[in-house]
């Protein structure tokens, strides 16, 4: 069995403003919770999932009754459960796809000397930038250093600081192209890139230039837009490019209205599992948005994958 290893944190979601149900107020699992149950939805048999997730004691009988229902996670799980207290998110919707993030907790990071003996067994790395400090830069430096497999990055709230009332608000990245360089695939969205106040083209540039294959932007209902190294390949193991960067916007299907919470995490799990399988770049993102469509019609994370692969959840 091949591993991909899936570092981010697990959030207990508190939703308001969804528009799809008429529901005052939502209360489910988030955060990487999307991004496994998209995956336990897209990978190919031959992948077991290992989730390298810290967890704060309060939650961890509820976040291991979700794992267990994960039948790509067969091994030992690298789940680990601290003591300070776990991330819980406010979300409140101000209109389809804008939102306040107010965030409570305390779940820490990983230092390498905690995720270096993990990672030695694995194939690849989905990293989702969950609390935006599951990795320092020193750390990130580490695993591309010791990991020689694809790694797969959703930059996310690296990009987020908090106010003292815990309150996400975009924040200026420092070292941008050391981040760069600790990754093969970058995913971001159109929020996230315009924080960077960036021309596109030249954030690709560099992005590329660093050592980045590709790098993907998300557009909620306008679908994907992305930028690769011509000819792609995921993991380059140190063989140079030609230097042509190929672009491309791949349109959603349709317009469909919902809640968006997880999108972005199901559209990158799903497209690192078809890059994985050695699917075409652009018909990895049609899956992909496809996949972040039908997300919009879920109820929080628990048992998404049956929801995405179209199928009843057993009682």
């Amino acid at each position: 069995m091949k591993k991909i290893g899936v570092i981010g944190t697990m959030v207990w979601d508190t939703i308001h403003g969804r528009r799809d149900r008429g529901e005052s107020e939502v209360e489910e699992w988030g955060g990487i919770a999307y991004a496994l149950g998209a995956l336990e939805a897209g990978l190919g048999p031959d992948w077991e999932i290992v989730p390298l997730v810290k967890v704060g004691n309060d939650l961890a009988f509820e976040a291991n009754e979700f794992l267990r229902d994960l039948t790509h996670r067969r091994g030992a799980t690298r789940f680990l459960e601290v003591p300070e207290p776990n991330n819980r998110v406010t979300l409140r919707y101000t209109s389809a796809t804008r939102r306040t993030e107010q965030l409570r907790g305390g779940v820490p990071g990983w230092s390498w000397s905690e995720l270096g003996p993990l990672v030695a067994d694995l194939d690849a790395i989905y990293v989702n930038f969950i609390s935006g400090w599951e990795l320092d830069l020193e750390t990130a430096l580490h695993l591309r250093r010791g990991f020689d497999g694809p790694i797969y990055c959703d930059l996310h709230s690296l990009l987020f600081g908090m106010a003292a009332n815990g309150i996400r608000e975009f924040r200026p990245l420092p070292d941008l192209r050391a981040w760069f360089s600790c990754f093969d695939a970058v995913q971001l969205n159109e929020d996230e890139m315009g924080a960077l106040e960036t021309n596109p083209m030249e954030l690709a540039a560099a992005a590329l230039h660093a050592g980045v294959q590709l790098l993907v932007v998300t557009l909620g209902p306008e679908g994907a837009v992305y930028f690769a190294n011509d000819p792609f390949a995921l993991r380059r193991n140190g063989v140079s490019s030609s230097g042509h960067i190929k672009t491309a916007k791949i349109p959603a299907q349709e317009t469909v209205e919902g809640d968006p919470t997880g999108c972005g995490d199901v559209f990158g799990a799903t497209l690192i599992a078809q890059l994985l399988a050695e699917v075409d770049l652009e018909t990895g993102i049609r899956t992909a948005n496809r996949m972040a469509e039908r997300n919009l019609a879920s109820r929080g994370a628990s048992r998404l994958h049956y929801h995405l692969r179209g199928e009843i959840a057993p009682k």
